[in-house]
């Protein structure tokens, strides 16, 4: 079994930046994939980025060139920095992990976009 905490969420202005970190309870050498994914109010949740064993990257379009994920494998963390932060990016993250025995999710951390 795999435990994940979110962190890092707040409040932001647009065009701010946050860094939202994910803590696994186990090491990340177990873990294949690794993704953050977000869900506002009456939308279903959505992939923002993945990031594989060997650190290959995959982003929706929507974040591409703004959010950056990374795996740090010796601290057992994963990372999405975002910048040039819009109002529509508005949701509740999640970390997820997709290990051999199945997928687990954190959480969740809020990530409010607002003037």
């Amino acid at each position: 079994q795999v435990q994940l905490v979110e962190s890092g969420g707040g409040l932001v202005q647009p065009g701010g930046s946050l860094r939202l970190a994910c803590s696994a309870s186990v090491n990340m050498f177990r873990i294949n994939a690794m993704g953050w994914y977000r869900q506002a109010p009456g939308n279903e949740r959505e992939l923002v980025a993945l990031i594989t064993r060997s650190s290959s990257t995959t982003y929706a379009g929507s974040v591409q060139g703004r959010f950056t994920i990374s795996r740090d494998n010796t601290k057992n963390m994963l990372y999405l920095q975002m910048n040039s932060l819009k109002i529509e990016d508005t949701a509740v993250y999640y970390c997820k992990a997709d290990v051999i025995t199945g997928s687990y999710w954190g959480p969740g951390t809020q990530v409010t976009v607002s003037s």
